[in-house]
């Protein structure tokens, strides 16, 4: 297989030329094109630019995530009321409870898983018309082998992580809110220990191909260079508290990015950069929001509420981070082989 993808990149360093400046990088989906930077000629310049366009673009999200946190803390308020009365049942509140604030949360829900699985196959797409252009410079410089090693990798990574999100782990996050709602309803402590072990299992997965990614590349040997110490750690530390789950393996991973992305100065290659960027950010601002919204309203239910219904709130806000954790885990990855590819053909 090995020998196959060198003499598919030797053909290819022959029939394109060998800059990557002289390389077109393929054209951003027409929604994230709201998102790419006018500058694209200076990198941190433009990745702020980027932050600042998806913070401008997340009113729509705050609103309708607001309102559902507002429906359920209302129906929350309401239970509590109800058990005040002689001769209610706590039962019957609490399942009539519990059955509003699940139809409130499934209709946003839903539909952010679907956002999710939708962004996780669009970043997968477009690595896919992308990796080939790196592919192609890198070996027309002269890096045959490994630039094969590197899109080999990237493409077995690439593909394994996106048919687990989409046939695994997106059907496992259906059955975690399904079991979820169930515990809440009837308490059984089977169904408790089940839900936990879905969970576990989504983020052993997560975190198991991230850590084999991340030594591929690093035996690969294409990650080296250094940078400031202070602005490393600040950055690690930012991604390590953005990424729910498995950000503390992304922040030591982002390594590579952070050390090269000053670097970064051909057209196909920051183009690329950007574009990823853009596809990714809309969606994981979406679900950031509406995951932060709900962490401040299960934080607020035990003073209200009865257990059940928070318990509820919170496997709900896990769900979400499950969520951000498999879309931020398939941006970086690719983000990472994009600029072990940079150092190469810089």
């Amino acid at each position: 297989m090995r020998y196959i993808l060198m003499i598919v990149t030797l053909i290819l360093s022959i029939t394109v030329p060998v800059s990557a400046q002289d390389l077109t990088a393929p054209v951003v989906p027409e929604y994230a094109e709201k998102f790419m930077p006018e500058d694209q000629g200076n990198f941190t310049e433009g990745l702020l630019e980027v932050l600042q366009d998806a913070l401008l673009h997340i009113r729509p999200d705050l609103k309708e995530a607001s309102a559902a946190c507002l429906s359920i803390m209302a129906v929350m308020l309401l239970t509590s009321v109800l058990r005040t009365f002689p001769g209610v049942s706590g039962k019957t509140v609490n399942l009539a409870g519990n059955t509003g604030i699940s139809l409130i949360l499934f209709r946003s829900g839903g539909s952010l898983i679907h956002l999710a699985g939708t962004t996780v196959t669009e970043i997968s797409a477009y690595g896919k018309l992308l990796l080939p252009v790196m592919t192609a410079a890198m070996a027309g410089q002269g890096s045959i082998s490994t630039s094969s090693a590197l899109y080999a990798g990237t493409a077995f990574f690439d593909a394994l992580l996106t048919s687990l999100i989409g046939k695994l782990l997106t059907p496992m996050v259906y059955l975690y809110l399904v079991i979820s709602v169930a515990c809440g309803t009837i308490g059984e402590e089977t169904l408790k220990k089940l839900r936990d072990i879905i969970k576990w299992a989504t983020v052993w997965t997560l975190k198991t191909v991230l850590y084999i990614f991340t030594g591929y590349i690093g035996v690969t040997g294409v990650i080296s260079g250094a940078t400031d110490a202070a602005s490393l750690k600040a950055a690690k530390l930012a991604i390590s508290g953005m990424v729910p789950v498995v950000g503390n393996i992304l922040s030591d991973a982002s390594e590579a990015v952070l050390i090269s992305a000053a670097t970064v100065k051909n057209a196909a290659g920051i183009y690329g950069l950007f574009a990823i960027l853009a596809i990714w950010i809309g969606p994981f601002c979406q679900i950031g929001t509406h995951y932060l919204l709900l962490k401040a309203t299960s934080a607020l239910c035990p003073s209200f509420a009865d257990k059940s219904s928070a318990d509820l709130v919170q496997d709900f806000c896990s769900a979400l981070g499950l969520l951000l954790a498999m879309t931020g885990t398939m941006s970086l990855m690719l983000l990472i082989s994009l600029v072990c590819f940079l150092k190469e053909v810089l």
